[in-house]
């Protein structure tokens, strides 16, 4: 087996590590917000399309953008960890482009992690969806009241 080989090896059993953290983060960060929020469904079944459901849905949008800046921050930090990244601010602003799916050039990053910035997009991008479809469920049922 050769240096690559080996490389390539870690970079996929870190990033199987990164996905099921980021899955465990990400739940339990929804989870922590419907608590927090009291967004069962009977209780959101209760309310008129007004202006505390426009408040309700305003908490809940800032949450899960927080919840999604913690996760780049998580991605940052591992960046720094593991000297991919030299500062703090080029770690956040990589993390963030990728997490985004915008893409950053990987010129200055190093190949011995380059393919963690590959999956953190897809990570972020299926994030992403998964809290757009619990924007989505809150929405339908705070309308199924209205």
């Amino acid at each position: 087996m050769d240096g690559d080989t080996i490389d390539i090896g870690i970079q996929m059993a870190v990033s199987a590590g990164l996905v099921l953290l980021m899955t465990v983060i990400h739940g339990l960060g929804l989870f922590g917000i419907a608590k927090v929020l009291r967004l069962n469904k009977e209780r959101l079944e209760e309310h008129d399309l007004d202006f505390k459901a426009l408040l309700l849905m305003g908490a809940v949008g800032m949450s899960i953008f927080a919840l999604h800046i913690f996760e780049i921050w998580v991605f940052a930090a591992f960046y720094m960890a593991v000297d991919a990244l030299h500062s703090m601010e080029d770690a956040l602003f990589y993390s963030a482009s990728a997490y985004a799916t915008l893409g950053r050039p990987t010129d200055f990053f190093p190949e011995d992690w380059r393919l963690i910035g590959a999956l953190e997009a897809l990570v972020g991008f299926v994030l992403i969806g998964w809290s757009t479809a619990f924007i989505v469920t809150t929405m339908n049922r705070l309308r199924r009241s209205g």
